[in-house]
């Protein structure tokens, strides 16, 4: 199965440490409030892959919609369905449904949800500084070993919005996430979160 890897989220360097985690701590703080204040939110976005050694270089879009535990993500020709219980991976490449718990999850699942708040556990921040409207912050993982990536560097405007996230593999992969747009509080149907197979006739249903 090709499930493009996704992940999320920030910072760089400072100069004064203890003043640094303070201040990007302050922020995410902020940013999560207001993200949690949502009982529902839309996320559209704009995804570029690139790794020079192997001369990687891939654009595509994505969005999500999100409530509660539940999420439906469209990722280029991939759709992953949540439902909080099951998760639905459809893979239009495989022709295939590859149907797991939704604590299954790993990290190259496209969860939105991780997106909007994947520096709330297992980083440590650091402030870089301030770039136009916008915040710099690093995180790195705290437990390195068990991670494919090294650093996640967001930007977070002074309206408190995340803007991007941009994440750096081992590899030398660079996986860039632009937010193009996000609406908090919206209606949402129920049949969004679950896996409707009328919909993907001819599809091979396979049970992780």
């Amino acid at each position: 199965m090709n499930i493009m890897r996704f992940l999320v989220v920030f910072f760089l360097l400072a100069t004064t440490p203890f003043f640094a985690q303070d201040k990007s701590q302050s922020i995410l703080n902020d940013l999560s409030k207001k993200i949690k204040s949502y009982k529902s939110f839309y996320v559209d976005f704009k995804a570029t892959i690139k790794n020079t050694d192997t001369g990687i270089n891939e654009n595509t879009t994505g969005k999500g919609w999100v409530q509660g535990d539940k999420f439906h993500t469209v990722y280029g020709e991939n759709t992953i369905i949540s439902n909080g219980i099951k998760l639905w991976v459809v893979s239009k490449e495989d022709k295939a449904v590859y149907i797991s718990s939704a604590g299954d999850e790993d990290e190259e699942s496209l969860n939105p949800k991780k997106l909007m708040s994947i520096w709330e556990n297992g980083f440590s921040s650091k402030y870089v500084k301030q770039e136009g409207s916008n915040h710099v912050i690093n995180l790195y993982p705290k437990d390195p070993g068990k991670s494919e990536y090294h650093t996640i560097i967001l930007k977070v405007s002074t309206s408190n919005d995340l803007k991007s996230v941009q994440v750096k593999m081992k590899d030398g992969t660079a996986m860039t996430y632009e937010m193009v747009k996000f609406d908090g509080n919206i209606d949402i149907p129920a049949s969004k979160f679950v896996f409707d197979k009328r919909n993907y006739p001819g599809y091979q249903e396979v049970d992780n």
